[in-house]
């Protein structure tokens, strides 16, 4: 397939929260390996997108075209392995267990093995938790975890345990992945780290990527495709330099970063 053709589309989709307009006949598309930025005020309908695409949230109007397939409605489990990864704005890490255990929590909802096969140690069940094994370790290798392989997640730094969850997003190779604030909270040069990162992923592993972040320098050093939102409406879509030349955007949102 041509990287050109879209591997999302977003066709005037609308959601309210008790009368209010969260998101309003929205409609865009992603291009199949590119990194596209959802930018906008807080309260500008991100995240709640973020949570149609993955299934979290059903619209009130519209659809979501993934892979050419057409959804009003996907589950977040069938999401996730249709090949949708997400990361959260706030870590949603179990922080007793181990870096390699968390990654490995992201592929629970992949396991073909049931609970009875994995505690008889059937011969099926420990091909799978191999398989599961190195694709934590390559992505411990990917995003330099190595050296906290087996610490506990709650007593690394802040910036590695986004680190963290990213990888746990990654480990079952997704094809989209959605990114919520992964910087927020960060120092300068955790920022610059998580970037170089994002852009890692995007052009070692292929991986399509949404991310919705407030930095505005990160978003013009990262990505191709910036959509602007404001109250849950599109006013800006196209190339950083195309938007943040657009009048409506400057006055939205850009106008108020110094």
């Amino acid at each position: 397939m041509s990287i050109a053709e879209n591997i999302l589309e977003v066709r005037d989709i609308s959601l309210s929260f008790k009368g209010v307009k969260a998101i309003d006949a929205l409609s865009f598309a992603v291009r199949r390996g590119e990194i596209c930025a959802l930018i906008g005020p807080n309260g500008a309908g991100k995240s709640s997108l973020l949570n149609i695409l993955n299934g979290v949230y059903r619209p009130d109007a519209g659809e979501v075209v993934f892979e050419a397939e057409h959804f009003q409605r996907i589950q977040p489990l069938e999401a996730a392995r249709r090949g949708i990864g997400r990361t959260f704005q706030n870590n949603a890490l179990f922080k007793k267990m181990s870096v390699i255990d968390n990654l490995l929590t992201g592929l629970s909802r992949h396991a073909q093995s049931g609970f009875l096969a994995q505690s008889l140690g059937l011969p099926g069940a420990r091909r799978e938790a191999r398989q599961f094994r190195e694709q934590a370790e390559g992505i411990l290798e990917f995003l330099e975890l190595q050296p906290w392989r087996d610490v506990a997640v709650g007593s690394l730094a802040y910036g590695l345990q986004k680190r963290v969850e990213l990888g746990r997003a990654l480990i079952a190779g997704p094809r989209l992945l959605l990114l919520d604030e992964p910087m927020a909270g960060m120092n300068a040069a955790e920022k610059q780290e998580m970037s170089r990162f994002i852009a890692d992923v995007n052009r070692d592993l292929g991986t399509t990527v949404v991310l919705i972040e407030h930095d505005i320098q990160v978003v013009m050093g990262l990505s191709g495709h910036v959509v602007v939102l404001d109250y849950g409406r599109k006013v800006g879509d196209g190339t950083p330099a195309e938007v943040q030349a657009n009048p409506e955007v400057i006055a939205a949102y850009l106008g108020t970063v110094h």
